[in-house]
C-alpha cells in the first residue's frame, strides 16, 4: 500500500471510513502514509514485511483481526516485474516475482479465508494486469504470475462462496512506478510509455485513482451479485 495503485487504494478505502491494515515492505513509507490517512480516518495501521514470505502473511491476516475484530475485506496488490524471457531470465528472478505476484496471494489469501468466514463471510479483491492475457516482450515471469491470479480467484470464488466473493481487476497501463520499471524492456522507456498511453482509446495512462474506485465497488455490497469476474480496466487499450 506504500506506493502506486496499492496507496491510491488505501486512501480511498481510508475516505470511505473503512477500518484499515496496510502493509509493506519499507517502514518509513508505511508510516508517512499512515500518518497521512489518520488525519481522515484514526483506524489505519500499517504492518511491515515480505508478502512473498508466508509468515509475513500469516501474521498480516492475524493482526488485522487481532486488531479490529473481523476481517471482511482483503485487497491484494504487491507486484515487481522480474524482466527477461525463458531462455535468459535468471531462475532467482522468476523465483522471486512468483513468489511476490503469485505466491503471496495463495499465502495470504489462506490466513485470511479462514477469518473472513468467522467474521460472516467477506469479498477478496485481486488486482492482476492486462498482462494476464496479452504478452508483453521480456515479461515472461510477470505475464506468467499475473495469469495466474486469474485461475487462482476463480477456484477461491468456487470453492468459498457464497460466504465469500473473489474478483480479479486487471488494469492497464497505469503511471505507477511500475509502469516505468516495465518500460526498460523496451529500447526508449519514456517512448514506450508515451505509446503505452497513445495506443489506449483514452490517449491516456490510467491514474491509480481509475483502479481504486473499481476496487472499492468489488469490495463493497454494491457489488454483492459479482464473484469469479475478471474485469478489465485499461481505456481500451485491448481493443486493437
Amino acid at each position: 500500500a506504500t506506493s502506486g495503485i496499492g496507496k491510491g487504494v488505501a486512501r480511498l478505502f481510508a475516505t470511505h471510513g473503512a477500518k484499515l491494515m496496510v502493509s509493506g515492505r519499507d517502514q518509513s513509507k508505511g508510516m508517512s502514509l499512515v500518518e497521512e490517512l489518520r488525519a481522515i480516518n484514526p483506524s489505519v495501521h500499517f504492518f511491515r514485511g515480505d508478502v512473498g514470505e508466508p509468515e509475513t502473511n500469516r501474521q498480516l491476516a492475524e493482526k488485522a483481526y487481532e486488531k479490529f475484530g473481523r476481517l471482511d475485506g482483503l485487497v491484494t496488490n504487491a507486484g515487481i516485474l522480474g524482466l527477461g524471457r525463458v531462455t535468459d531470465i535468471d531462475l532467482p528472478t522468476w523465483r522471486k516475482a512468483m513468489e511476490v505476484n503469485l505466491y503471496s496471494v495463495f499465502y495470504l489469501c489462506r490466513f485470511s479465508i479462514p477469518l473472513m468466514l468467522k467474521s460472516g463471510g467477506g469479498s477478496i479483491v485481486v488486482n492482476s494486469s492486462i498482462a494476464a492475457y496479452k504478452s508483453f516482450p521480456n515479461h515472461v515471469s510477470y505475464n506468467t504470475s499475473k495469469a495466474g491470479l486469474v485461475a487462482l480467484t476463480k477456484q477461491m470464488a468456487l470453492d468459498y462462496g457464497p460466504a465469500i466473493r473473489a474478483n480479479v481487476v486487471c488494469p492497464g497501463p497505469v503511471d505507477t512506478p511500475l509502469i516505468w520499471d516495465s518500460a526498460k524492456a523496451f529500447p526508449d522507456p519514456n517512448t514506450a510509455v508515451q505509446a503505452a498511453a497513445d495506443k489506449t482509446v483514452m490517449r491516456r495512462l490510467g491514474k491509480p485513482e481509475d483502479v481504486a474506485n473499481l476496487i472499492l465497488f468489488l469490495a463493497s455490497e454494491k457489488s454483492s451479485w459479482m464473484t469469479g469476474s475478471v474485469v478489465t480496466l485499461d481505456g481500451g487499450a485491448t481493443l486493437s
